[in-house]
């Protein structure tokens, strides 16, 4: 039957399936007791949690490109099946949402983020928030960070490690960032566990990604910025333009010296000047 569609249209068809299922058997995990619940563990943090988020962002879209180009579509044909296979994965969570809210109607009963977030714009004590449009439009808007997101966990796995071996920047278990745990808060379902569990992934990549420039760039460029705002804006984020790097208002020397005076951390790596590890010496406080 698939074979008689257009291409963009089966790859919509094969990427709604696809999802589909996927989101089953992760669901299945729970008719497994205590092994399904050690699975479910497993699969919530780095590094298979990474597998997972593939699995169901990735997957279909490459897959669509990957087949297309292979029975010799056009570059146009190919971009269709890739625009069918996303609008594919779209439609199965908008239909995965709309299961798991109505199997769990007690959940839907009580207060929830979508209603809030989602209220009419207006004026008064009832103002909303967004609408509940505006909210599905800006969700939906923000799936374009899914490939960025994508790449910068692809850097920590790639980029990152081997700068541990070359100048010994200091080392992380993703587990302890890259995780999912918001689906074990009670009343969340739906629409709003889905939306939670990406922000809570997307948190973990971003910070973990966060930490490890803070290593970087206080190793190679321990200077503070001359822009005022800059530094104010980026504080935050690298706490060390106030926690010790070198003054714009000085020389490369004083940069230098800085450096030799505060490197290695105490357990002989290259961390950030407020790292942890600064505060211990073999694992053990300073």
């Amino acid at each position: 039957m698939l074979s008689s569609l257009h291409p963009a249209a089966a790859a919509f068809l094969e990427s709604c399936l696809f999802v589909l299922a996927s989101a089953g058997a992760v669901h299945l995990l729970l008719l497994l007791g205590r092994a399904g619940e050690r699975v479910r563990e497993v699969i919530s943090k780095a590094p298979m949690l990474d597998v997972v988020v593939a699995w169901f962002t990735l997957v279909p879209p490459v897959a669509a490109w990957v087949f297309a180009a292979a029975n010799g579509r056009s570059g146009w044909t190919i971009l269709a099946c890739i625009a069918g296979a996303t609008a594919g994965q779209i439609v199965a969570l908008y239909i995965w949402c709309f299961v798991h809210e109505r199997c769990n109607p007690a959940a839907m009963r009580g207060p929830r983020l979508i209603d809030v977030i989602g209220r009419n714009l207006g004026k008064g004590d009832r103002a909303g928030v967004a609408g509940r449009a505006r909210n599905h439009a800006a969700l939906l808007w923000m799936l374009w960070a899914v490939p960025l997101f994508s790449v910068v966990r692809f850097a920590e796995y790639w980029v990152y490690p081997v700068l541990v071996v070359l100048v010994r920047l200091p080392r992380y278990r993703s587990g302890e960032w890259v995780n999912i745990s918001r689906h074990k808060v009670s009343g969340l379902v739906g629409h709003d566990l889905i939306w939670c569990l990406y922000c809570d992934w997307m948190t973990g990549v971003w910070s973990l990604g966060s930490e490890m420039l803070r290593n970087i760039e206080s190793f190679w460029c321990p200077i503070r910025f001359a822009n005022a705002d800059k530094c104010a804006n980026c504080t935050r984020d690298f706490p060390d333009i106030d926690g010790g790097w070198s003054g714009a208002d000085k020389t490369a020397a004083d940069a230098a010296a800085m450096h030799a005076q505060r490197y290695p951390a105490a357990d002989g790596t290259n961390a950030w000047l407020g790292h942890p590890v600064r505060l211990t010496v073999k694992g053990e406080r300073a």
